[in-house]
């Protein structure tokens, strides 16, 4: 077993002789002559397990010797216990202050030296196990986030993926309206009605939430999410429940987790949750316009939920510059043109005007491996 190793700083040669004889049998010994030693070796990286230091040296004395060392967080942990003479007149106030754990008084008695010595020993073990305990917990509850990440991550992949599979004419639809919705989302961040509500947070779970929106298209019949051409006005209603469908899952799923853990029966108190709450959102409400008219619940203005409204605009962006079944993919110029024409219309204006403000950056993501006609 490794002996702790103890510093021994004392300019009287007696002193040194005397307490590395004491000392020796039981623990490693290193003997310095001045505080100027000690922080020489210490920032060598010959760091001892305590530190026996007298106050009255020459040069540097024992005060500025610890305050020196404490200067280095590294060092923070190592107790010092001051030496001093029985009729010397000492301010213990002050090295207390600056960090000594404890006073021993020369003439030395051997039994009070080792009690004293280790007892802050033990001290300091239990403050490092614990230190490294905590340090432990820490990096394995980062370890298992980035675990639980990474699940929550895959799952909304494979989600997502399971509906391009079935609506295969929207290649990549839910990749790049990802991305339109993120830069819209940051954008609005700036705007001071936004800025209290589009926190880096929020903004991550929106984003998170976005590939979720047409989850709903799975509950479609393939007769009628696959027709080569136009929806008629019968199929059509059957196309716009995919909002509820879609919504409506999320909401269930969210239920019965819920009412599994009867420790967390509120949502807002399960943050791995929150961002299924916001795709519920998302999916229910991503074809409500802004003047009312969308559906499915007809909702007006700031009854659509925010991250709703910004799916809004990116979902119809990307489905007019792409190539439908039923149509071509329209010029970048008149979707920009349509898209500003709905402001205040089927679009939330402010979102319209930070779309505005970004058109550059939609466009990147969008000529990034986009198939065209």
């Amino acid at each position: 077993m490794k002996k702790d190793e103890i510093a021994i700083v004392d300019d009287e040669p007696i002193n040194l002789m005397i307490l590395k004889k004491l000392l020796s049998p039981s623990f490693l010994i290193r003997a310095y002559k001045s505080g100027a030693e000690l922080l020489d070796s210490v920032k060598k990286g010959i760091q001892p397990d305590l530190i026996l230091m007298d106050i009255i040296m020459p040069g540097m004395d024992g005060y500025e010797t610890l305050s020196e060392l404490r200067k280095d967080p590294d060092n923070q942990g190592i107790p010092v216990i001051y030496i001093t003479a029985l009729d010397s007149l000492i301010d213990e106030e002050k090295g207390f202050y600056l960090g000594a754990v404890d006073y021993i008084t020369k003439p030395f008695r051997p039994g009070i030296v080792l009690a004293r010595v280790n007892a802050h020993l033990e001290l300091k073990h239990a403050r490092d196990r614990l230190k490294n305990q905590n340090e432990w917990l820490e990096a394995e509850v980062k370890r298992r986030m980035v675990e639980n990440q990474l699940i929550q991550d895959t799952t909304l992949n494979v989600f997502a993926e399971l509906v391009e599979t079935r609506d295969n004419d929207t290649a990549n639809h839910v990749m790049r309206t990802q991305n339109y919705v993120r830069i819209i989302a940051e954008r609005l961040q700036k705007y001071e009605r936004f800025e209290n509500h589009l926190s880096a947070e929020v903004i991550e779970r929106i984003v998170k939430a976005a590939p979720l929106h047409d989850i709903g298209k799975i509950g479609i019949p393939d007769a009628i999410l696959l027709k080569p051409g136009k929806l008629n006005n019968e199929e059509y209603e059957v196309m716009k429940n995919h909002c509820k469908i879609g919504g409506n899952a999320i909401r269930l799923a969210i239920n019965k987790t819920l009412s599994g853990n009867q420790a967390k029966n509120k949502l807002g108190e399960v943050t791995a949750l929150s961002f299924l709450e916001e795709a519920e959102k998302i999916m229910n409400y991503h074809h409500e316009r802004w003047d009312g008219k969308g559906y499915p619940e007809e909702l007006y203005g700031d009854e659509i939920p925010l991250s709703a409204r910004i799916m809004a605009l990116a979902d119809v962006f990307d489905a007019l510059t792409t190539v439908r079944p039923y149509k071509k993919a329209w010029r970048v110029d008149a979707v920009v043109d349509y898209i500003l024409e709905q402001k205040g219309l089927q679009f939330d204006p402010d979102v319209v005007e930070a779309f505005e403000a970004e058109v550059e950056s939609f466009i990147q993501v969008m000529s990034q491996g986009q198939p065209r006609e």
